[in-house]
């Protein structure tokens, strides 16, 4: 099951009016992408027949069923699995982002290293091949992936180091490339990714539900796609470290597979006539549970879309005038969804959720009965115990009562210790669940 965060409260939200309220919106929306209900409202059994979707597999053939969990949710979204086909004692790997504690009875498991990949993360990828090998046409391998997977298992080809990916890695995180750029060069340069899975599971039927934690849900970027066609090639990846400059700076093992190494698996192979991808969740279902949960609480609600990307201070800048210029009646609720970035310049702590909160901080001040709430689906923004942060219009005084001004926060990308010394970090701890990023816009 999900583990169902414990309280959204800060000292804003404990001391306001609608405070409540918000929390409720805040836990509806995360209820709405738990992974095992995600995962249970497309599949069922019927018989000897399981029901993915919609396509009938027959349980008959007498082949085995494999589970493969990859990504923050994995165990979460493969218990409904083991439950639903327990009389067929499924065995499975994992590779979750932590120690989740507890065995399962039949399955390995190995965590991995996120956000930047470490000697796990080739562990469970070597894993992961081995757990692959020998399947039949009459084999079944359900995969659950969830977001964080491209880190989390990694097999790169020959004469790429893990300093190698290590280095990659942090260079396009630091510089402020989109996840879908990112895993557009992870893709190119590993075994398992970019349809690579799938091929190692070929000849046997493949299904893999995915619960999205990238923008549009395209398949090929959440976990970097190992399922899935990618219809990227090496020169988009090149063009990738170009855009931000980084090329010259990586490791010549990098840019030599991104020149000569093999290509992945395009749309129309032959191969994904026997692969089923399945979403499961996404960060639209959550944005639109939120925005029922506040109807439900008697605030007009809009959603402003679920695709807002860019640097986290431009976009909180943008959300904050459309909040000061929203036409909508009071009480209203705003909900936009996405995943911004942050370019790194400083050496503080924070996210990329507490950073555009840290930018609305001074576009809000003195508004009356305005705020603001960010928050990472996952409940971890960034390399901090926080998930996002509340701003209202009294944010800024509150701040330089006690010395705090936001320019200097920013300029150092250490939004968590402006937030931290005012109480209003929203720390829910691990959702068990993971679809980008929330902001919330309120006019009371």
């Amino acid at each position: 099951m999900m583990l169902t965060p414990v309280s959204f409260s800060t000292r804003t939200l404990a001391s306001h009016p609608h405070g409540e309220s918000v929390e409720r919106i805040l836990c509806s929306a995360i209820r709405a992408v738990a992974p095992a209900e995600a995962v249970r409202r497309f599949v069922y059994r019927r018989g000897k027949f399981l029901i993915i979707d919609g396509h009938e597999y027959d349980l008959r053939k007498g082949g085995r069923i494999l589970l493969f969990g990859l990504g923050k949710a994995a165990r979460a979204m493969t218990l409904p699995i083991v439950e639903i086909l327990a009389d067929y004692s499924p065995r499975g790997l994992l590779i979750p982002k932590k120690d989740i504690g507890g065995s399962l009875t039949g399955f390995d498991i190995i965590p991995g290293g996120h956000p930047i990949p470490d000697e796990n993360s080739l562990k469970a990828g070597r894993k992961t091949i081995e757990f692959l090998q020998g399947l039949g046409t009459n084999d079944l391998l359900i995969c659950l992936i969830s977001g964080g997977g491209s880190a989390l298992m990694s097999a790169p080809y020959h004469g790429i180091s893990l300093s190698n990916l290590r280095e990659l890695t942090s260079a396009l995180l630091a510089c402020g490339a989109q996840i879908d750029e990112i895993n557009t060069v992870r893709r190119h340069l590993d075994r398992l990714k970019g349809g690579g899975l799938a091929r190692f599971a070929s000849p046997a039927q493949v299904v893999s539900l995915i619960l999205s934690d990238v923008v549009n849900s395209p398949l090929e970027a959440i976990a970097s796609g190992p399922t899935a066609p990618d219809p990227s090639t090496r020169s988009d990846a090149l063009a990738v470290l170009n855009k931000y400059g980084v090329q010259n700076n990586l490791p010549a093992s990098i840019l030599k597979a991104l020149q000569t190494g093999p290509e992945t698996l395009k749309p129309g192979d032959k191969l994904f006539e026997r692969v089923q991808n399945v979403i499961v969740g996404s960060n639209l279902l959550a944005a639109e549970s939120a925005l029922s949960q506040a109807r439900s609480e008697g605030l007009n609600s809009r959603l402003l879309g679920s695709d807002w990307q860019g640097e986290a201070c431009k976009v909180g800048r943008d959300l904050c005038n459309l909040l000061k210029h929203s036409p909508e009646e009071r009480p209203f609720c705003l909900v936009a969804g996405g995943e911004t970035t942050v370019t790194l310049h400083g050496r503080g702590r924070g996210g990329r959720n507490q950073e555009l909160a840290l930018a609305a901080v001074n576009e809000l001040a003195g508004q009356g009965d305005v705020m603001l709430v960010t928050l990472a689906t996952d409940g971890e923004d960034g390399p901090t115990d926080a998930g996002g942060a509340v701003v209202t219009g009294e944010t800024l005084l509150r701040g330089q009562a006690t010395g705090l001004f936001p320019k200097a926060f920013l300029g150092d990308n250490d939004a968590y210790s402006y937030f931290s010394a005012l109480e209003d970090l929203l720390k829910p701890g691990p959702t068990g669940t993971n679809v980008n990023d929330l902001t919330l816009l309120f006019g009371f």
